[in-house]
């Protein structure tokens, strides 16, 4: 037992180290000094500066690229939800599982499938480069998590609910948005959660269909990337502005998930 204990624990180490050592290598080289980020051997010992941040926010847009990212992921997740919920419910109430099966085959094809006729509907349309362009494209994948992450909900849910509200003269919204929608909050906090990170961190839609006014902060981050140079001190300031918006929510959807598993214990 004390053996298969131990291999156990290394095992974890082992998986904490490979997931957790680079973001925090590249959490703490944003404070390097500039000359050191990409310094070999690496430099364990320095004097913290703020440097990079002053040049990432001082000589460039990304505080406005990290705004359109905000504004996209936002919009996106929102839409999802809007769509997902009402959906969702009809599926669950209906018992139709294909109609998910469809959104996630939208999920899983390769968003290079997509670009050309969005990018010739949204030309035509005069959209590229704005945030709608963005918002609506990345709907495509904040949809299908946020159905997904609901279904379960709406499953566990007590169908007596539903009926009882229809028997008090409830319309279908009604039972939705005054019964169905407080019931299965906690899975809508989560799927708000999923939806915003996913959009957030996603790279191919924004780099074909945004302009100047809408570039998101990680397309703007490969700006560092030159030719030849890179400046891998603003760019390790700019991974670290990224990252944290996800990573902060992740610690928050845990909590979530808890709360969301035991009170669907509770009413089943």
């Amino acid at each position: 037992m004390l053996l298969v204990s131990a291999i156990l624990r290394l095992t974890l180490a082992a998986v904490l180290a490979v997931l957790v050592l680079p973001v925090a290598w590249v959490g703490v080289s944003a404070f390097r000094p500039r000359t050191e980020v990409a310094a070999l051997p690496p430099r364990l010992l320095f004097t913290p500066t703020l440097e990079n941040f002053v040049e990432l926010f001082g000589r460039t847009d990304f505080a406005l690229n990290t705004l359109n990212s905000l504004i996209v992921a936002s919009g996106s997740t929102a839409l999802g939800l809007a769509l997902a919920i009402p959906a969702t419910f009809a599926m669950s109430w209906h018992r139709m599982t294909w109609p998910a099966t469809a959104t996630l085959f939208a999920r899983m094809a390769p968003g290079t499938l997509f670009l050309l006729p969005w990018f010739l509907m949204f030309t035509q349309a005069g959209l590229t480069g704005t945030h709608l362009a963005l918002i609506l494209t990345h709907a495509v994948i904040t949809l299908p998590v946020a159905v997904w992450v609901l279904l379960p909900y709406f499953d566990a849910m007590p169908r007596e609910l539903i009926e009882s509200a229809q028997v008090d003269g409830a319309t279908p919204v009604q039972a939705l948005t005054r019964v169905a929608v407080p019931v299965v909050a906690p899975g809508i906090v989560v799927a708000a959660i999923l939806c915003f990170v996913y959009s957030w961190n996603y790279f191919l839609f924004a780099l074909v269909l945004s302009g100047f006014s809408s570039k998101t902060a990680i397309v703007a981050s490969f700006n560092f990337i030159g030719e030849g140079v890179t400046n891998w001190g603003a760019l390790m300031a700019a991974a670290t502005v990224i990252a944290a918006p996800p990573l902060v929510l992740t610690i928050l959807i845990q909590r979530r998930l808890v709360a969301g598993l035991a009170s669907g214990a509770v009413k089943g």
